[in-house]
């Protein structure tokens, strides 16, 4: 396995890079704000001024062949193991320290929250960018000159 490059130099004028570790949870769309909340209350989610940051794609599908002794062919009624399963899911993603205590409470936080007793979740580490933050820049760019604004917030 390769290591990560370390980007502690790097020197930007535009900002820097931290280290994070990124999560990818596989879920239903309609529990995603149920895990967000589950984890806010251990961990702030934050990504430079802002917190409960997280990502979550559109909706998708997942799949699996439940095998005997699984909770499909425990609670469904009928159900074969080996059959296949598909079902819809969006992946969440969020980021945090490189912690291990932070970790340990993340993830016990999603695993009460979620629907599944054994859930998708992937961990990367990752390095995330800090910008060099200014609220005022005159940057045409930002939506606070652009004349477009912020784009209309969905729920």
């Amino acid at each position: 396995m390769r290591a990560m490059t370390d980007l502690s130099a790097y020197k930007a004028k535009s900002g820097r890079f931290v280290p994070v570790w990124t999560l990818e949870i596989q879920t239903l769309a309609e529990d995603t704000d149920r895990i967000l909340d589950a984890v806010m209350k251990v961990h702030p989610l934050s990504f430079g001024r802002y917190q409960r940051n997280a990502s979550i794609s559109a909706v998708g599908k997942e799949t699996a062949q439940p095998e005997p002794g699984s909770t499909t062919t425990t609670h469904v009624e009928g159900f074969e193991a080996g059959t296949t399963e598909t079902y819809p899911m969006v992946e969440l993603k969020i980021s945090i320290e490189r912690d291990p205590a932070a970790l340990e409470q993340v993830m016990d936080a999603i695993i009460y929250a979620h629907h599944y007793e054994e859930p998708v979740i992937f961990l990367r580490e990752d390095w995330a960018s800090r910008a060099a933050y200014d609220p005022t820049s005159d940057n045409s760019n930002r939506w606070w000159n652009n004349g477009r604004g912020l784009p209309d917030r969905i729920d």
